[in-house]
């Protein structure tokens, strides 16, 4: 019995380093990124948005998310005679579960950190590289906010976020909307007890 749990763990603690190995290396992270907003995207058009990963690396990783059900193919041509394949994401495949980030270790967290800061500082990098920016015209914005919030206000702030944004996600591409990623960070301040600062009036 023993044997047996232990390596039911193995194979668990295996499932979740795959698992995190798969979504967050850096080239795979910004292919996933691509296709938020449910595109469809063929790898001639991948590569043209991300135009500093070779072709070769390109392919391979997407096979990779293809062969892990990440990424589906949804229509194939022939051009010039190659096969060209559309892919989309399956968003539900395209997140690391709640049960891996249970077992996951502190060092687990901190790359898996890492890994999503980085694509942010990347995707903002290439941002300014464009050359014409303007964060009011293009609606740029980010901040930082401390909320007291008991776990109920904190489960009706959540509940609230999610009503806002679940119609948004259904939104279609057309004239006059452009991509626009929202990343959100949810962290516990250091405060030790959790308690309001004491008054400083005499």
């Amino acid at each position: 019995m023993r044997v047996f749990s232990l390596l039911r763990l193995l194979d668990k603690l295996s499932s979740v380093v795959d698992s995190a190995d798969l979504l967050l290396h850096p080239v795979r992270l910004r292919i996933v990124q691509a296709f938020l907003g449910d595109r469809a995207l063929t790898t001639s058009q991948l590569s043209a948005e991300l135009s500093d990963v070779p072709a070769a690396s390109l392919y391979r990783h997407v096979a990779r998310l293809v062969s892990a059900g990440v990424l589906q193919v949804v229509a194939e041509r022939r051009v010039r005679g190659a096969v060209e394949r559309t892919y989309v994401l399956r968003l539900a495949a395209a997140r690391v579960g709640i049960a891996d980030v249970e077992a996951m270790t502190t060092d687990d967290y901190r790359q898996m950190f890492m890994a999503y800061t980085a694509g942010l500082l990347g995707d903002f990098d290439r941002y300014l590289q464009r050359g014409d920016v303007d964060f009011l015209r293009d609606g740029v914005a980010f901040a930082i906010e401390g909320l007291w919030l008991d776990d109920a206000e904190f489960a009706g702030m959540m509940r609230d976020l999610y009503r806002v944004l679940q119609p948004l996600r259904a939104n279609a591409p057309r004239a006059g909307r452009r991509r626009r990623l929202l990343a959100s960070v949810l962290l516990p301040a250091g405060d030790s007890d959790g308690s309001a600062p004491a008054s400083t009036e005499e």
